[in-house]
């Protein structure tokens, strides 16, 4: 490996975009979250059905700087 390519390599971010998704109506939203911390589920509050719901985290969308 080259000198070159070490010093050109791109430190990881420390958070990433994931989507929260509700596990009673399918409602989903974007959710900022550390790199290195657990997958999310909150409780919040559902526009479809109108109450709190749920949400867990369904996937990682992208890095963020």
């Amino acid at each position: 490996m080259f000198l070159t390519n070490l010093l050109l390599k791109k430190a990881k971010s420390k958070n990433v975009l994931v989507l929260m998704e509700s596990a009673v109506s399918g409602h989903q939203f974007l959710k900022i979250r550390e790199r290195l911390a657990d997958k999310l589920e909150m409780i919040r509050f559902d526009p479809y059905i109108q109450r709190n719901s749920l949400y867990k985290e369904r996937k990682r969308v992208r890095s963020l700087n």
